[in-house]
């Protein structure tokens, strides 16, 4: 279970820790590279963040619409809690392309023109298909809130079988706890998230993310072979970008 803590200082995850400075030109010709590759990396991960809400988002709510409708015998609870939450995943798709992010995301929370919210549709509609996707939706509007704890909170409780999802929201407590500087619950959560769906997006992205929070909590080694991985298995994904001057650094730490 993902647990928040409480901490006086915080840490991005995209902090890289510069560990083997040496005066010779060649090394910081080397860190520069990385400096500017990793940049690269995330600022894809950011350029992209909005429209991988969106899909997930569309996703998100066809699959509900699947399990409600061509699976199951609809109760008219189970009706009622499907156009719900329509109107809630309605306003969180408008605050991911909205200056207004944050009212539209509070507005998918708590509900609006006399419809419930992410978390109405929690308490009046627990056990439904609509409520569990509204638990992985609410995390999201925190995550995108900064509202971290309460992020960690409702991602942990989202179950589903879809594993790009699952990968997606391991990947969010992760972001999370690197947000707050819980590092080493980061680096399980990418973890898990990398394994969760082999895919070209969300593997090579949480690896990468277990890479560079791995090298700051001491486990280089484990950085290292997730480097090689992405490397050898996702050449063509924007983590492998300059992938093997991020690899030459690392083995030099480790010699």
């Amino acid at each position: 279970m993902a647990t928040y803590k409480k901490r006086g200082s915080k840490k991005s995850q995209n902090q890289l820790v510069d560990k083997n400075e040496t005066p010779e030109s060649t090394t910081a010709e080397v860190f520069e590279t990385l400096d500017t590759s990793a940049s690269k990396a995330e600022a894809f991960i950011a350029k992209f963040q909005t429209v991988i809400l969106v899909v997930v988002g569309v996703v998100a709510v066809g699959v509900l619409s699947y399990l409600g409708y061509d699976r199951f015998v609809l109760t008219p609870e189970k009706k009622e809690a499907v156009n719900e939450l329509n109107q809630a995943q309605y306003y969180f798709d408008l605050a991911v392309n909205s200056i207004e992010g944050d009212s539209l995301y509070r507005l998918a929370l708590n509900g609006g023109e006399g419809k419930y919210g992410f978390l109405d549709i929690l308490k009046n509609y627990e056990g439904t298909p609509a409520a569990k996707l509204a638990s992985y939706s609410a995390g999201m509007a925190y995550l995108n809130l900064k509202e971290y704890d309460k992020a960690i909170s409702y991602l942990d409780k989202f179950e589903t079988d879809d594993v790009l999802l699952s990968a997606l929201s391991m990947g969010a407590i992760g972001d999370a706890f690197a947000q707050i500087g819980q590092n080493e619950d980061a680096y399980e959560y990418y973890i898990k998230a990398s394994k969760a769906s082999e895919n070209l997006f969300s593997t090579p992205k949480y690896l990468f993310k277990a890479a560079m929070i791995g090298e700051e909590i001491g486990k280089e080694k484990e950085a290292l072979s997730f480097l090689k991985k992405i490397q050898k298995e996702f050449p063509e994904a924007p983590e492998a970008e300059n992938i093997e001057i991020q690899i030459g650094r690392l083995e030099m730490a480790l010699q």
